[in-house]
């Protein structure tokens, strides 16, 4: 675990502190790249936090959201105290059992999931996973097979292309 001290920033509307080249270096050693994203823990002012590091216009950012540093916005200018380490833990989630079992009854819906970016595909899937009564699960795996099958909108999207 590294530590360090940064001033808070900001780029349009996220926050967001630089990582000192010597913590940087040592992140990408125990991530085993320097490319993509790289999963992150560690403690912001002794709070607890998981985050992704990203690169963005040149520069290694670690975002600081609203729930690492509660209203972040605000403390703009502010030094903040830091550690981070590489996150190695398995951060998948599985799709809910009624989105899996209708994706394998629909092989033409599979196929586009399938297809997807894994941003989108993990956006449906947190999405259903996040509903709270399975009426609403049922309803909104149908309505996620229908918009893979190009017929509707979900989760304020679009189709995908090509259908």
């Amino acid at each position: 675990m590294k530590k360090f001290t940064a001033e808070l920033h900001i780029i349009g509307i996220n926050p967001f502190v630089f990582i000192p080249p010597a913590v940087l270096a040592s992140i990408f050693k125990a991530a085993g790249k320097e490319k993509g994203p790289i999963p992150v823990s560690g403690t912001i002012n002794n709070v607890p936090y998981k985050q992704t590091l990203v690169r963005y216009r040149g520069e290694w950012r670690l975002y600081i959201n609203t729930t690492m540093l509660k209203n972040s916005p605000e403390h703009i200018g502010e030094k903040i105290k830091v550690s981070i380490a590489v996150d190695k833990a398995d951060r998948s989630i599985q799709p809910h059992p009624s989105l899996a079992k209708a994706l394998k009854d629909d092989p033409g819906a599979r196929r586009v999931f399938d297809g997807l970016r894994p941003s989108l595909q993990h956006e449906i899937i947190r999405y259903i996973d996040h509903l709270k009564t399975p009426e609403s699960v049922e309803r909104n795996v149908a309505r996620a097979i229908a918009f893979l099958l190009g017929k509707e909108r979900f989760i304020g999207r679009d189709r995908p292309q090509g259908n």
